[in-house]
């Protein structure tokens, strides 16, 4: 299934090369990401940007942290003037929440809270990568093996998240439902602690959590369900996502940041070693588990990117993303992705990368 679908990518081509941007002593950005050169410029024309503060959301893992790490590391943010300060999170609901209360700019989130954006509460305006990270775990020392052998048990999820609509796909074709475990909210670290302590006879995780689940216990847990299981249905689209009022107020710092994302996510596809060390370093977790975790996700390209948006592809990843929320009741009704997803953002970024790579 991996297979088939690094395949698709490719065939379309879930934000890069490098070039100078200086903000020392910088003249105010124009209404244009680009702002205007001096005629005594360097034959170049290197672009000049006022300098930009943006807070940034993301969660500690490679789906969410890779291209932000990797950006920061390589300069890319300081290319185009941005000054971006990091902050962990442990989901995407909650970094829509901070978002909306004004705490946050800009969020990378994981294919569950899409289903916020549906609802009208964030706008996506660059897509990161193909996750493929989630999976439902379980104690094989109670006698666990199958989806079908979790009726009545209880299993931890983080409701909202990419690893629960995994957990609720192996359900409904097992012809179950949540209603049928018993489930306790935990967050990913939570997660972790309770099945190590064989408190709980599964979980709905993702990666790096449950790297470390597997590293901790052994054979006495197993994988019954994860994202490979469903490719043939749906892809789980990684985003960046935004407000109405910061695209609204900001909308050339919004673009550049996307270009910024391109150079690191361009680096990232080449140097995925090199990007694991940089995120363990930045989440201060032990490198070795987050370099098991380097093929967590299909890791895109500006030219996948650019491909897909041209033939379709990149706005076909979130119409199958949302089917999915539509058969799993997490949405009431269709929405035209255009509503939330800002393509015409992501062709500006992509413009935008382009004349200065």
């Amino acid at each position: 299934m991996k297979k088939k679908l690094l395949s698709l990518a490719l065939a379309c081509g879930m934000v890069f090369s490098l070039a100078a941007c200086t903000n020392d002593g910088a003249a105010p950005a124009t209404n244009s990401p680009v702002a205007n050169t001096e005629s005594s410029a360097p034959e170049s024309q290197t672009p000049s940007y006022e300098t930009a503060s943006v807070r940034v959301a993301y969660m500690p893992n490679m789906g969410s942290g890779s291209t932000l790490v990797t950006a920061q590391e390589m300069g890319y943010f300081e290319d185009y003037g941005l000054d971006v300060t990091l902050t962990q999170f442990q989901s995407g609901p909650t970094e829509i929440a901070a978002m909306a209360s004004g705490d946050i700019d800009i969020s990378q989130i994981g294919h569950g809270a899409h289903s916020l954006c549906i609802e009208g509460q964030a706008k996506i305006f660059a897509i990161d990568c193909l996750g493929v990270s989630d999976v439902v775990m379980v104690n094989t020392e109670r006698g666990i093996n199958s989806i079908e052998d979790l009726r009545g048990k209880t299993v931890a999820v983080s409701t909202g998240t990419s690893s629960e609509l995994i957990l609720n796909l192996a359900l409904r074709k097992a012809g179950m439902t949540q209603d049928d475990l018993n489930l306790v909210e935990m967050d990913a670290q939570g997660m972790v602690t309770a099945m190590v302590a064989n408190q709980i006879d599964g979980c709905a995780a993702w990666a790096p959590s449950s790297t470390t689940i597997e590293q901790q216990m052994g054979d006495k847990v197993k994988t019954i369900a994860s994202n490979y299981d469903f490719l043939d249905v749906a892809t789980f689209p990684g985003s960046f996502i935004t407000s109405d009022k910061f695209n609204e107020e900001n909308h050339d710092v919004l673009v550049r940041f996307g270009a910024a994302l391109l150079k690191a996510q361009a680096y990232r596809k080449d140097n995925i070693e090199q990007v694991c060390e940089w995120l363990a370093k930045e989440v201060e977790a032990d490198p070795a588990t987050i370099l098991d975790t380097k093929d967590s996700g299909e890791w895109l390209t500006p030219d996948d990117i650019e491909a897909g948006l041209a033939d379709g592809t990149i706005q076909g990843y979130y119409e199958s993303q949302q089917q999915v929320f539509l058969d799993g009741g997490q949405i009431p009704e269709k929405v035209d992705t255009s509503e939330y997803v800002l393509y015409d953002v992501m062709n500006e970024i992509v413009e935008l990368y382009n004349s200065t790579k």
